[in-house]
């Protein structure tokens, strides 16, 4: 008897194009078709197509290059998601926002005509590549360490020198600083510090883009929103927060265009490097006693993950920060089942009330049963 072969079903959907694929995840609806552009897809934008509950991912280009192993592409096989990779950059000017189109094994149609076609991608497949890549990522190392180097020729001011700080509203000087960026893991890691960390230290709390929005969906108010405005909500801008624009160090600022229009204060921060980076330094030269860091960069496939050059930057930071700068997920751990001062004293106060409680019911109690005694006692012994 021969052996079937198990064919994909076609899947249909409406198309959503772009090229930048945080911006086209603000768009997509369950059942949608993401046609994107994204080489060495990282994991927090596969868990963004995950999340929206596409019905495909068409991806112009690979998916997992070889570079390094990131692990994107195979979240989004593991979640069941078809994935087409490697179709052309054409792809992205022969499909128009909201088109009907169908993913049929490694094709991609638009009613009768065939638009495109790619590599299907599944699971194992994509475990080899990722397994192959391993065994590359030492070049990418390489290249990675050649660039901070670069970088530290051309920007050794972000070590040396201050920068020229903004005013704030809000004191930063010798308190706890939590720096929220929407990267790894940053919503579990946000959800375990909320509680304990966040209520017992109240800790000046920083969005970097849309770090910002995060901070809002949890029940939590910005201090201060840092970044290029790109991906972060016009709500979260009209929040109350000290407003400071990620400017380049020739003087540009792109993201204060946006601040503008709307109509709201702002300052400019000009630095080198990412905005993640201009706000811990910011953190830093501001006098925090404790940087805390949630969903930022801090392992070498993270950086890589990035997928940009400047990413050197982030690197350098965190040295020169040292001890001041620790990992959210660090913090949780050390007030995971921590007693704190606000429960001890009411665990105390119980105490004390559940004493005062048994004094009054049963030192009474106890004086009037003996009074009894002694007064029936005196009595038999007089009348008898």
């Amino acid at each position: 008897m021969a052996k079937s072969i198990d064919v994909p079903t076609p899947v249909s959907g409406l198309a959503r194009v772009d090229r930048r694929t945080k911006d086209l995840i603000k768009r997509l609806q369950p059942g949608d078709i993401a046609v994107i552009d994204h080489e060495d897809l990282d994991r927090v934008a596969a868990e963004g197509l995950i999340e929206a509950r596409v019905a495909a991912v068409i991806n112009a280009a690979k998916s997992i290059s070889g570079r390094y192993p990131n692990v994107g592409p195979l979240l989004v096989a593991a979640a069941g998601i078809p994935l087409v990779d490697d179709v052309g950059s054409e792809i992205l000017d022969q499909l128009s926002e909201g088109q009907p189109v169908r993913v049929d094994g490694e094709e991609v149609w638009v009613g009768p005509a065939l638009v495109a076609s790619g590599d299907r991608q599944t699971l194992q497949s994509l475990e080899h590549a990722y397994e192959s890549a391993k065994l590359t990522m030492g070049d990418e190392l390489e290249r990675f360490a050649e660039n901070t180097l670069e970088f530290m020729r051309r920007e050794r001011n972000l070590i040396f020198d201050s920068l020229e700080l903004p005013e704030l509203s809000v004191d930063i000087t010798g308190r706890d600083v939590l720096i929220v960026v929407r990267g790894h893991d940053y919503k579990e890691d946000l959800n375990a510090l909320r509680g304990g960390y966040v209520r017992e230290m109240r800790p000046v709390l920083v969005g970097v883009d849309g770090g910002a929005d995060a901070l809002l969906e949890v029940g939590l108010k910005p201090d201060i929103i840092i970044g290029d405005f790109d991906s972060v909500s016009t709500a979260a801008l009209r929040c109350g927060a000290d407003l400071v624009v990620h400017g380049y160090p020739d003087g540009r600022a792109p993201g204060a265009q946006r601040l503008e229009e709307l109509g709201v204060r702002h300052s400019i921060l000009h630095a080198a490097g990412t905005s993640e980076d201009v706000a811990m330094l910011l953190a830093y030269e501001k006098g925090a006693s404790l940087i805390v860091a949630v969903g930022t960069h801090a392992s070498m496939v993270e950086f890589l993950d990035k997928g940009r050059a400047g990413m050197a930057s982030t690197f350098l930071t965190r040295l020169k920060l040292g001890p001041l700068l620790v990992d959210a997920k660090g913090v949780n751990r050390l007030y995971q089942g921590r007693l704190r001062k606000r429960d001890l004293t009411l665990f105390l106060i119980a105490a004390m009330l559940a004493f005062a409680a048994i004094v009054l019911l049963v030192v009474p109690r106890v004086f009037v049963e003996g009074v009894w005694l002694y007064v029936r006692d005196a009595w038999d012994s007089t009348f008898r």
